[in-house]
């Protein structure tokens, strides 16, 4: 059953204005529920669209306290150096410089910075 396009076009207009109609009926149900609903619950046009609440018995959510950025903790203090100007706490994972320092055969307590 082959169609040109002007058949199209009247059928897609009738199918629009039927939409339309339905869409006017149905909208007409919605805005009832609405007004009964807002009588029923004594409700003003601040609670519904903003504004401050017309009750001071109405409950109210209570907005969490803003938390402040977890602070870095400080870098550890120096416990090791190599005297270059590298140094590390003794925490965590051996800085190569250590290992290398070890591999030459310096101890530990070579190492310490000196107070």
């Amino acid at each position: 059953m082959a169609k040109n396009l002007q058949t199209l076009m009247k059928q897609i207009a009738q199918l629009q204005k039927q939409a339309d109609t339905l869409r006017s009926r149905e909208k007409a149900g919605v805005i009832g529920r609405i007004k009964e609903a807002i009588a029923h619950y004594d409700l003003t046009p601040e609670e519904l669209f903003g504004g401050a609440p017309a009750r001071a018995t109405r409950k109210r959510a209570v907005a969490a306290p803003a938390r402040k950025p977890a602070a870095r903790k400080p870098a550890g203090v120096a416990k090791y150096t190599d005297g270059a100007g590298r140094t590390w706490s003794g925490v965590g994972k051996r800085p190569n410089w250590f290992k290398d320092a070890l591999a030459a055969g310096k101890q530990p307590e070579d190492l310490l910075v000196s107070r």
